[in-house]
């Protein structure tokens, strides 16, 4: 009889013995699991249920904070998130119950994409790392939840400290690298410790050779199978993720060229388009759409030419050795596009229909995708896949905080090019004021309704009037 897997041999139970006291079975995560929701396991860190508003004056409910202005609520804020690194060595790193520790990171979280805001946030964040940063690191040998919920906390970190802090990123790899290579690991798990990892080295890390070495890692594990076992459809859509996150960083010619890392995991990227997962599906899709873009740009060379000449000299796959699997791929994405039946619920059909229509607009007719965030004072358009990606991989990072850390990190609007001084500008109109001119329940708002009615009247009057008159007038 054969081996079992490394991960069966290491996760068995003993013949012998009882579980100890505070030992709990292991749960499995399930594909949804989400460091977000509820929390059930009590007050954490000694503070009390404080979470009632943000930087910009908004509580949860989305209602005006009429307490104060911004830079009030912005510095009451930029203390919670103080307070609560300060206790996260004692409420987490102390704390016995698991529940507890869980509920602790679901607050640290939240307090890293809500409130660590501005250039005072990132101060904060420095000022607290050395103790804060090791304590998530020593909850990767936890549960899976906790692991889990310590990869996401790793991220948000990441976002808040910014570029150029290679020590964070140093500290972090290795622990991130054995949650990932661990095969004993639920896939959730080595799934969040690959993002995060991608992530901290996208955003905080200068060295190049770590970007390489992540890129090979991430290649092996979107294969079917990785480290002797059959890996899951999570770890490998990620895998693909994290690959078009770290190639964004690297120029169109490694990605693209005839020995570029792109036409290498072609194959692999077709095989994926087949599979039963959805989210590897558009994972694999969103990489094709990347690298064709990649290859476009070869053909480019005068960056002042008009748009109609850069068209005509962008690169293709014609006549080369991928012409054949690339024709295969615009085959069954646009399978994809147009894709029916009753296996699929009405809302996962719309959306996979929806975005492969995107990727097929680049495959197959060479436009670039167009993606508007709006903001307070104006909007931010995104016209390349890298971009598309950038945005993808921080606001899944942020989650509920992103337009919060769009509007005051900095290095974020550096990296997507954004004018603060416009996105932030509002009407400059109160509070109040918008509720009396601007709301569906406004005296303005009534007015024009009543006016709109009598209008609606007077048409219908002249419409029917023939009905009433009499023959002389018809």
């Amino acid at each position: 009889m054969g081996k079992k897997p490394r991960s069966e041999r290491r996760n068995g139970k003993k013949a012998s013995g009882k579980r100890g006291k505070d030992e709990e079975e292991e749960e499995v995560l399930p594909d949804d699991f989400t460091i977000l929701g509820s929390d059930d396991g009590g007050t954490v860190f000694g503070i009390d249920d404080w979470e009632t508003g943000n930087a910009n004056g908004i509580d949860e409910e989305g209602e005006d904070d009429e307490d104060g202005d911004e830079t009030t609520q912005l510095e009451k804020n930029l203390e919670k998130f103080r307070d609560v690194l300060a206790n996260v060595e004692d409420g987490i790193g102390g704390e016995k119950a698991g529940r507890k520790r869980e509920s602790g990171f679901k607050l640290l979280f939240r307090t890293l994409t809500h409130y660590a805001l501005g250039p005072s946030g990132v101060e904060i964040m420095e000022a607290f790392e050395g103790s804060v940063v090791p304590t998530v690191l020593a909850s990767l040998k936890n549960s899976a939840s906790e692991q889990y919920a310590a990869c996401r906390v790793i991220e948000a970190i990441a976002v808040v400290l910014g570029g150029g802090n290679d020590a964070f990123f140093e500290l972090v790899e290795p622990a991130l690298k054995r949650v990932v290579m661990a095969t004993g690991n639920q896939a959730q798990v080595r799934a969040a410790g690959l993002r995060a990892w991608s992530l901290a080295a996208f955003v905080c890390s200068t060295d190049f050779p770590s970007t390489i070495v992540l890129l090979d890692l991430c290649e092996a594990a979107a294969n079917e199978r990785y480290r002797g076992e059959d890996s899951s459809p999570l770890l490998r859509a990620a895998a693909l993720d994290s690959w078009s996150l770290l190639a964004t960083t690297i120029e169109d010619n490694d990605i693209a060229s005839e020995e570029g890392r792109g036409p290498t995991i072609l194959p692999l990227l077709q095989k994926a388009l087949d599979s039963d997962s959805a989210e590897l599906r558009s994972s694999a899709g969103e990489c094709v759409a990347m690298i064709h873009e990649a290859r476009l740009n070869l053909g480019v060379q005068d960056e002042d030419a008009t748009a109609t000449t850069r068209r005509y000299r962008r690169g293709s796959w014609d006549g080369t050795e991928f012409e054949v699997l690339i024709d295969e791929v615009k085959q069954r994405m646009a399978e994809l596009a147009a894709e029916s039946g009753h296996h699929m619920s009405k809302k996962a059909k719309k959306s996979q229909r929806s975005t492969f229509r995107e990727y097929m607009s680049t495959l197959v007719d060479d436009e670039n995708p167009v993606v508007t965030v709006a903001f307070r004072g104006g909007t931010l358009e995104l016209k390349t896949w890298k971009e598309v990606i950038q945005l993808g991989a921080i606001r899944s990072c942020c989650q509920g905080g992103f337009m919060l850390q769009m509007s005051n990190n900095e290095y974020l609007q550096e990296i997507f090019g954004a004018d603060v001084s416009v996105l932030n500008n509002g009407d400059g109109m109160s509070n109040i004021e918008k509720r009396m001119l601007l709301s569906k329940n406004s005296q303005a708002s009534k007015d024009k309704d009543r006016e709109m009615n009598k209008d609606r009247k007077k048409r219908s009057n002249v419409k029917n009037y023939f009905l009433d008159a009499d023959g002389e007038d018809i």
